[in-house]
């Protein structure tokens, strides 16, 4: 039974659908690594100078304690203190923005090759002027009823 379990993992493992996703996840992991850098190191300061010279990840409400001031996120984490960081959640949803747009910018430009790629395929058929099949563009008689092609 064990050895059965084991020969079947290895057969879904080495499926070739199974390794793409593995690929495409740890491609997706950099990426999402990539995004998150240039959100917080390339968009994210010259909004900030913009707004008035504001860095986003150090933006947070505290809830408590409260009446003590802290000069930095950093700061009032590590001294316990409880806080709400909406400048990071900014920057994850500008992230989250970036990666969307990436995503949808590739699946139209996949679309649109297997779109191109079908149209290949409907205009290397033809129709059968004597039993309207079709049948490849090339053909010299047709398959299904054997008459002579031009």
């Amino acid at each position: 039974m064990f050895k059965n379990f084991i020969t079947e993992l290895k057969e879904f493992i080495l499926r070739g659908s199974v390794l793409d996703m593995a690929v495409g996840i740890i491609i997706g992991a950099a990426f999402g690594k990539v995004i998150d850098s240039l959100v917080k190191d390339i968009i994210m300061p010259p909004i900030g100078l913009i707004l008035g010279k504001v860095n986003f990840s150090n933006l947070y409400f505290q809830i408590y304690p409260r009446g003590v001031n802290y000069p930095s996120l950093e700061t009032a984490q590590s001294a316990g203190a409880v806080t709400i960081n909406y400048g990071t959640f900014i920057n994850t949803i500008i992230s989250f923005i970036i990666v969307s747009i990436s995503i949808f910018m590739v699946i139209k430009a996949v679309n649109k090759l297997r779109a191109s790629r079908q149209a290949k395929e409907v205009t290397a058929t033809k129709e059968c002027p004597f039993c309207c099949s079709i049948i490849p563009l090339n053909a010299k008689r047709c398959p299904n009823c054997t008459s002579e092609l031009q």
